[in-house]
């Protein structure tokens, strides 16, 4: 991924010494929690590289529950994401992954509550940047940069040209896409960059779609989780 300009370079307003150990860390458990839709119940991090080498003294395990509670990376509760969660029936464990991974700084977010889990696997790339690598067991990219729609469906002809019709309706522009499927005629994943806010109604149009069963917003820019 390339930097934009300086301010890509520089990072984000943050709590933490460090635009990729806390503040990209941050973004990635706000991507997960976003994915996920609501706090859930357990969340387990398991961490790779860098990340696992020096979570504690950089904050990252502070700043990815952080982001799992919601908070923007220079929200001061951070600092106590660990108790706070806690507090709010978080139960969060963390764990060090054994096998080499795509980046030093990798983490690897598993979500879950009563009714399903969901896992991420994610990059802090630099500047507080970072980049989704995996969702589900898709191998899908994504920056969380741009508001981002994951639409969970099978894959069956015409589905692109379905869910870009109700797109088009609404004037919203894509700026990148990228589409995984586990088998032929099986499960698929379908990731969507736009350049505008994505209104709610646009998700529940493509949820409504025959052959969809999930869609999910990723729009850290909005101050809260849109309700899909």
């Amino acid at each position: 991924m390339r930097f934009k300009d300086v301010f890509s370079i520089i990072g984000p307003g943050m709590i933490g010494p460090s635009s990729s150990h806390t503040a990209g860390a941050a973004r990635l458990g706000r991507a997960a929690r976003r994915l996920f839709g609501a706090m859930p119940v357990h969340a387990e991090i398991v961490l790779y590289g860098s990340f696992a080498e020096t979570y504690r003294g950089h904050g990252t395990d502070l700043a990815i529950v952080g982001g799992l509670l919601d908070f923007s990376t220079d929200d001061s509760r951070i600092r106590h994401s660990l108790e706070l969660a806690e507090s709010a029936g978080m139960q969060v464990v963390f764990r060090i992954g054994t096998q080499q991974a795509e980046h030093p700084n990798t983490a690897l977010i598993i979500l879950r509550d009563e009714q399903h889990e969901d896992r991420l696997t994610g990059t802090s790339i630099g500047g507080g940047n970072i980049e989704i690598i995996a969702v589900n067991g898709f191998d899908v990219r994504f920056s969380a940069h741009y508001p981002t729609l994951l639409i969970f469906h099978d894959d069956y002809p015409g589905m692109l040209a379905d869910i870009t019709t109700i797109m088009k309706a609404r004037q919203l522009n894509i700026g990148n896409m990228d589409l995984d499927r586990k088998s032929r005629s099986g499960d698929a994943l379908t990731v969507i960059e736009t350049d505008e806010p994505v209104p709610p109604q646009v998700a529940g149009q493509i949820l409504e779609l025959t052959h969809v069963h999930r869609v999910s917003l990723v729009d850290l820019a909005q101050g809260k989780e849109a309700a899909l």
